[in-house]
Formats: C-alpha cells, sequence, structure tokens
C-alpha cells in the first residue's frame, strides 16, 4: 500500500471517529454536549499557546485557561437554565465567574512583574487574545440552537456544524478539480477562489435544506450559511496566518491525519460568534 493511501485510510478512520464522537456527544445530553464543547476548547488554547511560544513569547497558559474555564462555565450555567427562571446556584455560579474575570486581568498584570520576561506586553496580550480567539466562540456555541429553532436540539446543532463541514468538503473538491486561481497564496498556497465559490454554493444549499427539513425560514437559513461559510473560510486562514508565523505544518496531533485541535476546529472558532451575531439579528427583525 502506497503512503499516499495510507494517509488517506488513516484521515478516513480518525474523521470517521471524530464524527461518532461529536454525534454521541450532542445526541446524549446536555452535559455531554458541553463536556465536548471544553474538551475542544482547552484543546485549541493549548495549541494555540504552544504556538506563540515558538515565536519567543510566553504567555500565562494557566491563567488563559482557567479563565477560559471560568467564562466557559458562566455560559453553560445560563445554557442549562434557558427557558426557566434562574437558580440560587445559577446566579452565584454567574456572578462567580463575573468576579474572576473582572480580578483575573489586572492580576495577570501583577505576576508578570516577577515572571522577568522580555516580551511582558506580548505575554499579557497572547494570554487573553487565547481566550478571545477559542473560549469565547465555544462558549457562544452553546446558544446557537436555541436562536436557531427556539430551544436546545443537538440535531440544530448538528446542522449548524455540518454547514461548516460541507463548506469544507465542497471547497475542496470544487478546489482540487478546477482550482487555478490562489486565494491568498502567501498564506495557504493550495487554496483557491474557484473552491472558496464552491464551498461557498454548497454551504448555502445545504443550509437551505436544512432549514426545510426543519420547517424553517429558508431566507434566515440561507444567510446563515452564507455567514458560517464566510467566517469558515476567514478562520481556516487565520489559523493558517498563525502556524506559519510558528514555522509548523499541524497546531498539534490530536487526530492522525488531520492535525490538532485548531487544524480541526479552525473554522468554528469564527463561524460560532457570528453566526450567533447573525441569528440574534435576524430575530430581532
Amino acid at each position: 500500500m502506497s503512503d499516499k493511501l495510507k494517509n488517506l485510510l488513516v484521515r478516513t478512520i480518525s474523521g470517521a471517529v471524530l464524527l461518532l464522537v461529536v454525534v454521541g456527544a450532542l445526541v446524549w445530553s446536555k452535559w455531554s454536549a458541553g463536556a465536548l464543547f471544553a474538551v475542544i476548547m482547552v484543546g485549541g488554547l493549548v495549541e494555540f499557546y504552544r504556538l506563540c511560544r515558538k515565536n519567543g513569547v510566553e504567555p500565562m497558559s494557566s491563567v488563559g485557561i482557567a479563565t477560559s474555564l471560568a467564562i466557559f462555565a458562566l455560559a453553560f450555567a445560563v445554557f442549562m437554565q434557558w427557558g426557566s427562571p434562574a437558580t440560587e446556584t445559577t446566579a452565584r455560579i454567574v456572578l462567580g465567574a463575573l468576579l474572576y474575570t473582572m480580578l483575573i486581568v489586572p492580576t495577570t498584570f501583577v505576576c508578570e512583574l516577577w515572571r522577568k520576561s522580555p516580551t511582558p506586553i506580548a505575554n499579557v496580550a497572547t494570554t487573553f487574545m487565547g481566550v478571545i480567539y477559542v473560549a469565547l466562540p465555544m462558549a457562544a456555541v452553546l446558544f446557537i440552537p436555541q436562536m436557531l429553532v427556539g430551544k436546545w436540539s443537538a440535531w440544530a446543532m448538528l446542522a449548524f456544524i455540518s454547514i461548516i463541514w460541507i463548506n469544507d468538503v465542497f471547497a475542496y473538491l470544487v478546489g482540487v478539480t478546477l482550482g487555478k486561481h490562489r486565494l491568498c497564496e502567501r498564506i495557504s498556497p493550495k487554496k483557491s477562489w474557484e473552491g472558496f465559490f464552491g464551498g461557498l454554493i454548497g454551504a448555502v444549499g445545504a443550509a437551505v435544506l436544512l432549514g426545510y427539513i426543519f420547517e424553517g425560514n429558508l431566507v434566515i437559513w440561507g444567510g446563515l450559511g452564507l455567514v458560517t461559510a464566510l467566517a469558515g473560510v476567514a478562520g481556516d486562514l487565520v489559523e493558517s496566518l498563525f502556524k506559519r508565523e510558528a514555522g509548523v505544518k499541524d497546531s498539534g496531533r490530536m487526530m492522525p491525519g488531520h492535525g490538532g485541535f485548531l487544524d480541526r476546529f479552525d473554522a468554528l472558532y469564527l463561524a460560532a460568534p457570528f453566526a450567533l451575531f447573525y441569528l440574534i439579528v435576524t430575530s430581532l427583525s
């Protein structure tokens, strides 16, 4: 068996395993869904801070991860109480997470005084950049089904994630067969404009079909497909930019043949906040 065929087989098997894990976690319960996104968040943060260190910056990984977990706990508490009166326990979690987030920023500044690093500003900046880049999107993604179909639905969440994956698949297939004009050669030499528009059409078409299945507003679903695809492509390019600066091919080794958390979920990190904002705006009209 050739190396190329072996790599394809490894990618296919690991991709199938990931699909089973994602579907199983989302369908099992809210708690397992929250655990899935928390793992994706922590894994992405670890890899992001590792990329920063390859560029000579020393972010406080433990602070960034702890802050991210506090923010996620806040979002998850609200997520679990969606549609019902807030309990005292939820209120305490929300208040505690907010206070922690408010205090950790100045505390981080003070901690940097004793680290004797030549890049204190960059250290603090990248610490909280990880929170913004990875943690906030994972908190936002929890609420997409509620804004899309009015309640928590594992299938609505899978529909949203499917739009991201379909955009990626169509972009790859069209790019391989028809791609001639480079989309952003400086950052990602293999991506083409043909693949970009192919992915866009596939994502919007899939979103409209999913909207029909869910008996939703097809225009809103089509718009969700467009916003998700555009943000997903941007997320892919952003992660490629980070890896190029760090001089690495993959962000990690989470999945054989697929790389790390950032490699696999880079589109989700940017698509989630844009999709949630889009759904909030359309719900107001």
